[in-house]
């Protein structure tokens, strides 16, 4: 695909250098505030002592910090926020607690094919519904950072280049797939998907109440789902991504969501066409 070596050598900067942990502990929640900001200006102080000179890196860096409210407090972000959708909040209970403890202890050591793996004695089940809940989330504020530039003038059609144009429909309210603006798809898509998460009958929100038999076939057109807004972010939007310093922290979220779904088998291959030279590259096949 034309723009995909240039995004795979933005893969190669040296985002793997810093401790993952930077790119990942905001997605605690609500209550994880106060340790993300002394994160936040810890890394400040960290990235600017450190050796490296690559001033787009470092602000790279920042952004896979994520929560861009903060970030506006020290002149980083001042872009339109409006339409981020509220955080969801990984299922209650100790368990999720300790999955969740897990998620991020894997994420510091740095190896994120580490981090993805089902825990030794974990239900795959909660598994997948926690780790669901935090690319939702990510997805989520990735794209919120570009909704002034995804406009239904600019994206009158959800797709990924020109062989790739993705049709709305959710089997409940519209049943037969309708072409919308991209802006109006992710809309749907992101209803769609707190719906699901919602649903206790899908997503118990108890960890150790049972999941539904066909459990595995929602994550999975979830994932795929979600796949479909960054194939449309790199093919459509990549060069604001690069204007706006944000490549570092889109390329890291994706590597993570790569080697997740990966690991799972999620997304059927032939799905994944859209980026699959890029997936190619981080799957290292």
């Amino acid at each position: 695909m034309a723009g995909q070596s240039q995004v795979s050598m933005a893969m190669a900067k040296k985002e793997d250098d810093l401790p993952a942990w930077l790119a990942y502990r905001w997605r605690m929640g609500p209550s994880s505030v106060v340790p993300v900001c002394n994160t936040l200006i810890s890394s400040f102080i960290y990235i600017n002592q450190s050796s490296y000179h690559d001033n787009d890196y470092k602000l790279g860096v920042f952004h896979t910090l994520g929560l861009s409210s903060i970030m506006s407090l020290f002149g980083l972000a001042n872009r339109n926020q409006k339409t981020f959708r509220p955080k969801k909040n990984a299922p209650s209970g100790s368990k999720g607690a300790q999955l969740k403890k897990h998620i991020d202890a894997t994420l510091g050591s740095g190896n994120l094919r580490e981090a993805v793996r089902l825990p030794p004695g974990e239900d795959l089940h909660e598994w997948l519904a926690v780790n669901t809940v935090d690319f939702f989330n990510q997805v989520n504020i990735l794209y919120g950072t570009l909704t002034e530039f995804c406009t239904p003038s600019s994206c009158p059609t959800m797709s990924a280049g020109p062989k790739y144009e993705y049709r709305w429909a959710d089997g409940v309210n519209i049943k037969k797939p309708i072409e919308v603006s991209a802006p109006k798809y992710v809309d749907y898509l992101m209803g769609w998907i707190e719906t699901q998460l919602d649903d206790e009958s899908i997503f118990p929100q108890n960890l150790g109440a049972p999941f539904p038999s066909n459990f595995q076939d929602v994550v999975k057109t979830i994932f795929k789902r979600l796949f479909r807004v960054y194939a449309h972010i790199y093919h459509s939007h990549f060069q604001k991504i690069i204007s706006l310093k944000e490549e570092a922290h889109m390329n890291t979220c994706f590597k993570h969501f790569v080697l997740f779904t990966w690991e799972f088998r999620l997304i059927d291959k032939a799905e994944l066409a859209p980026l699959y030279e890029l997936v190619e590259s981080i799957l290292q096949l």
